[in-house]
C-alpha cells in the first residue's frame, strides 16, 4: 500500500467515530458517575435504569446533547415516544450537527409511520456527513425497509 494512502486511512479512522450515539462529547459530563452508569445501561438493553441514571445527569448538566440524546434513546426503546422526540428535539437544539440524534429521530419517526419527517432528518444527515458515515447508512436502510413493508 502507498504510504500516502495508509497515511489517509489512517486519519480517516481517527475521526470516524465508532459509535453512533454519542456527538465529541462533553468532558464533564462524560465524567459523569450517573452519565457511565447510564452507558452502561444502554449497553445491558435496561431501559429503566439508563432513563434513571441520565435523568441524574442531566439535572447536573442540562444543556448536553449526548445526554438529551441517550434520554430519547432509553424512552423510545421502552415505548414512550412523545418523551422521545422530546429529548431528540432538545439534543438537536443544543447541538443541530448530532447525527446520532438526527439518526435517532429519524427512527422514532418511522415508528409512528412519519416517513416524511424521517426522510427530513436523512437529509440532514446526508448534508452533515462530509465522509460516509453510519448515522446516515443506518437511517437510509431503516427507511428502505419501512418502505417495503
Amino acid at each position: 500500500m502507498p504510504p500516502i494512502l495508509a497515511l489517509f486511512l489512517l486519519l480517516l479512522a481517527a475521526i470516524t467515530p465508532a459509535h453512533a450515539v454519542e456527538s465529541d462529547g462533553d468532558p464533564v459530563a462524560t465524567a459523569d458517575p450517573d452519565y457511565v452508569a447510564g452507558k452502561k445501561a444502554i449497553e445491558a438493553r435496561d431501559w429503566k435504569a439508563a432513563i434513571g441514571s441520565f435523568s441524574a445527569a442531566e439535572r447536573r448538566v442540562p444543556d448536553n446533547a449526548d445526554i438529551q440524546n441517550y434520554l430519547g434513546f432509553a424512552h423510545r426503546n421502552a415505548g414512550r415516544l412523545d418523551i422521545a422526540l422530546r429529548h431528540y428535539q432538545r439534543a438537536l437544539k443544543l447541538d443541530p450537527r448530532h447525527r446520532g440524534a438526527h439518526e435517532y429521530i429519524g427512527e422514532a419517526y418511522l415508528m409512528m409511520k412519519d416517513l416524511g419527517k424521517a426522510e427530513e432528518h436523512l437529509a440532514a444527515l446526508d448534508r452533515i456527513c462530509l465522509l460516509p458515515c453510519s448515522e446516515y447508512s443506518d437511517l437510509k436502510a431503516k427507511i428502505a425497509a419501512y418502505k417495503k413493508r
